[in-house]
């Protein structure tokens, strides 16, 4: 079938990317679904750092290649075979598919699944190949999901189906910025009652974290601490339900400490903010994405003395089909309200510009809207 899609020609663009402008949304052809496989028209679809860091050349990935990780949408068609899920189903579709069968599964989250990472660094689909053409060339995958288009074909792993009354734009949100900043907390810290939590980085996973952190500080009275170089992102977290909010700097002269401190900022200056906040026994949780060659300065000893641990989290640690339900009970509570973490709704057309806004650090979830 014909759709209409966001594919980005060429790595390492120079920004603004609305004047250089390397994803050129254009016509494709989208292959049949496979066994095992959904056509999904998509609904709404988060811009994440993830994605601009393709762009950016962070993270290399071969081009060209249809973005997009974050998405949601409604099930037109399944493959040949059975399928748990009916056509029009909504559907919530995260970006690291899950075979079930490797020992990265066996750890119930804790790592990734081996065939979806290898598969996600091909630009293909979990059970091999890619269902995108142009012009009769093949065009990459994004992560197994491809969601700034009309219309994905996605594997059955690769989503969790969720009621209808999950708006689409929440949905997709929780695929990605919630499940990753709030599994981490979750799965990868497991603070108890007690804990501080701290968060550092205030952009779309840090704020998810923010979010789900308030949450669980329900009957606790634990402190939630937001830290971000940008004042108007500290004003939002205290609207969110952090209890107090600090500059970097701030947080180093004062001496300020968290037992759970979560980094979702991607940039090792944050990482290093982050550790140093840890207080003795507690737990630091990376989930930020930086550059490949980024190197850390931390300090053993105090690892060793004070009793602290360091964990890397990718996806929150998540079992997309185990938490996603749980998050999705926490928002009809009211004790998530994941619309808060849109900060504008946009057109596919504008997607240059909005990974200029995203590197400006100047939203937390751009969504694109699809009629």
């Amino acid at each position: 079938m014909r759709i209409r899609g966001a594919v980005l020609e060429r790595i390492g663009a120079p920004a603004p990317y609305a004047e250089s402008r390397p994803i050129v949304v254009d016509e494709l052809d989208l292959g049949e679904p496979m066994p095992g496989e959904l056509l999904v028209r998509i609904e709404a679809a988060g811009l994440c750092h993830s994605d601009l860091s393709v762009v950016d050349g962070n993270r290399v990935r071969p081009v060209p290649m249809l973005l997009g990780h974050e998405a949601a949408g409604r099930v037109e068609a399944v493959g040949a075979g059975d399928s748990d899920i009916e056509v029009g189903r909504r559907v919530v579709m995260t970006f690291l598919p899950r075979c079930g069968e490797c020992s990265g599964c066996a750890t119930e989250g804790r790592t990734p699944c081996l065939a979806g990472s290898l598969a996600n660094n091909a630009g293909e689909m979990l059970s091999g190949g890619r269902r995108l053409l142009r012009d009769g060339a093949e065009v990459y995958h994004h992560l197994g999901v491809s969601g700034f288009a009309t219309h994905a074909v996605v594997d059955r792993h690769s989503v969790v189906p969720v009621d209808d009354d999950v708006p689409a734009d929440v949905a997709a949100v929780l695929g990605c910025a919630v499940l990753t900043g709030g599994g981490a907390l979750i799965n990868s810290a497991e603070p108890r009652p007690a804990d501080r939590i701290m968060v550092v980085g205030l952009g779309g996973v840090g704020m998810a974290a923010v979010l789900v952190a308030a949450a669980l500080r329900e009957g606790t009275g634990r402190e939630v601490i937001a830290v971000d170089t940008v004042p108007e992102k500290l004003k939002i977290a205290m609207e969110l339900g952090a209890t107090s909010a600090y500059m970097p700097s701030d947080v180093a002269d004062q001496g300020i400490q968290a037992e759970v401190v979560v980094e979702a900022a991607g940039n090792v200056r944050a990482f290093e903010t982050a550790v140093a906040a840890t207080a003795p026994g507690g737990t630091t949780v990376t989930v930020g994405l930086p550059a490949p060659d980024a190197r850390a300065s931390i300090s053993p000893l105090a690892l060793v003395a004070q009793g602290r641990t360091i964990i890397g989290s990718y996806l929150g640690s998540a079992v997309p089909s185990r938490d996603i339900p749980e998050f999705v009970r926490l928002w009809r509570a009211g004790k998530l309200p994941v619309e808060r973490l849109i900060s504008s709704r946009i057109r596919l057309e504008d997607i240059n510009e909005g990974m200029d806004h995203l590197a400006a650090g100047h939203a937390l979830r751009q969504v694109i809207v699809f009629d």
